[in-house]
């Protein structure tokens, strides 16, 4: 029993030495708790809607009212004509669109069914599908209300759904999930292959040769990531061939776009592993950083599975900086809803933006390596 404490007695002075082995054990798994908590959530709230009221009359408005308080709906704009309802879809700036349409009032005040219109961006073929569920929920309700009023007894409702879905009108799933592997193996694989292959050198000693040759540093970094950089570019359009070809994923917009995000985004990937491989000094340690780095933002915070309207403020906060969200956004823009570069431009600057800041570090970690 001695001997057993004394092994004890030393093994937490060595853990109270190591920080990085404490925080693996204390905060790491605190940190998986509120990540997983607050992002890992399928109930879709704050869906952005976009309302074209024609009737307006005082029920229309009730109608539109119903949509915003029942928690599910965040009114972001009131159109008035159909022609900015593309716009709006098309740049992400509402997931679903009401149009009540002229003599909505007047064709409830008689009893006659009144049909009401909901545009639901199908991009995300499971947000959608919900999307259209609380809005038939909504209206079924609205109209239960309206029939009871005008005969006096609990009759069929009187509002008529007529959904209408954009870019994936049969809400298939797999042109949603598709286009986030393509950018989630994208990821993974220029991160890890950028991170282990420099530290593999560190371990074989073949590293210390190259950071004594007269080499500038943008040299040294760019010659470093031009190769990975095209095996990265090749797997991912080998990727996207291969989905387009397996699961009917269509192609809508420009090659040319699409080329330019997923290089983009490639370098901040390629710029991702660089940074690692300055940091880590064994392959173990550089694929369990790069996993972290990359595995679980574009999992979780990019939009590829769970919707970020539903997440916390500091979560969204948080998604900010992860590439995937903006490369996702560009991805499925070009190859479902066939936009161009003015929809784009905010997402490829956001880009663009990552990209030289992280290459940037990784550039000056490393030149401080090679002093």
């Amino acid at each position: 029993m001695r001997g057993m404490g004394a092994v004890a007695l030393k093994e937490l002075r060595q853990l109270g030495r190591d920080l990085r082995t404490l925080a693996v054990i204390v905060v790491l798994p605190l940190f998986f708790l509120w990540l997983y908590g607050y992002a890992l959530n399928f109930d879709i709230r704050n869906v952005a809607l976009a309302v074209q009221d024609d009737d307006n009359t005082p029920l229309s408005r009730e109608l539109v009212a119903a949509f915003v308080n029942s928690g599910y709906f965040n009114q972001v704009a009131s159109i008035r004509s159909g022609g900015e309802i593309e716009a709006l879809l098309d740049r992400d700036l509402a997931r679903a669109v009401l149009v009540v349409p002229r003599g909505f009032a007047e064709a409830a005040r008689e009893g006659r069914r009144a049909p009401v219109q909901v545009i639901v961006a199908g991009d995300n073929a499971n947000t959608a599908t919900t999307v259209v569920g609380y809005a038939r929920a909504i209206l079924d309700s609205a109209g239960a209300r309206l029939a009871a009023t005008a005969n006096g007894q609990a009759a069929r409702p009187l509002i008529q759904l007529e959904p209408r879905v954009w870019y994936n009108p049969e809400l298939e799933s797999t042109l949603f999930l598709v286009p986030g592997l393509i950018a989630y193996i994208a990821m993974i694989t220029g991160v890890v292959s950028t991170a282990l292959a420099i530290v593999r050198e560190k371990e074989r000693g073949t590293y210390e040769q190259i950071r004594m040759a007269p080499l500038a540093t943008t040299s040294f970094v760019a010659g470093k990531s031009l190769p990975y950089l095209a095996l990265s570019m090749l797997s991912a359009m080998l990727v996207l061939t291969a989905g387009m070809l397996a699961f009917d994923v269509p192609m809508r917009g420009s090659w040319t776009v699409l080329l330019v995000a997923t290089l983009l985004f490639l370098v901040c990937a390629i710029g991702m592993g660089l940074l690692i491989s300055t940091i880590a000094d064994t392959q173990q340690l550089a694929f369990q950083i790069a996993l972290l780095a990359s595995f679980l933002p574009t999992f979780i915070l990019s939009g590829f599975i769970f919707p970020l309207s539903s997440m916390p403020v500091a979560v969204q906060a948080v998604s900010f900086i992860v590439p995937a969200r903006y490369y996702l956004v560009a991805l499925r823009g070009v190859v479902l809803k066939g936009v161009g570069w003015d929809i784009l431009a905010p997402q490829l600057a956001a880009l663009t933006v990552f990209a030289v800041f992280v290459m940037g570090v990784s550039a000056v970690r490393l030149a401080r390596e090679r002093a």
